[in-house]
């Protein structure tokens, strides 16, 4: 995505990935670097564990949506499904709620 298109569906891609990451860059920093989050219990696809997903997030959070690269793009949808696939479920599972937190997503923030 370059600054002189608009892109509807990058729009709506930056929303909702905004909504799914409820952490801050910082908050999901320091989680990245804690212990409890190397448990990579589920995974989105055949390689790709919860923490290197996080990496890319944090990635993502330090750009303007105008710098966004198709990998960045494809990180954003991997994210969001990421977290509708690991939604269900009690929320003070701590095995599901590290896995998502190491993307961002926090399931005990309102």
């Amino acid at each position: 995505m370059t600054s002189e298109r608009v892109d509807p569906d990058g729009e709506l891609l930056w929303e909702e990935f905004h909504r799914v990451v409820n952490m801050t860059s910082e908050e999901l920093r320091v989680w990245l670097l804690t212990d409890a989050s190397d448990e990579e219990a589920f995974r989105p696809g055949p390689s790709l564990g919860a923490a290197e997903l996080g990496r890319k997030v944090l990635h993502v959070l330090g750009k303007r949506k105008a710098d966004l690269t198709d990998d960045d793009l494809a990180t954003m949808r991997t994210t969001i499904e990421f977290v509708e696939d690991h939604t269900e479920g009690p929320a003070e599972d701590d095995r599901r709620r590290h896995a998502l937190m190491s993307v961002g997503h926090d399931p005990l923030r309102p």
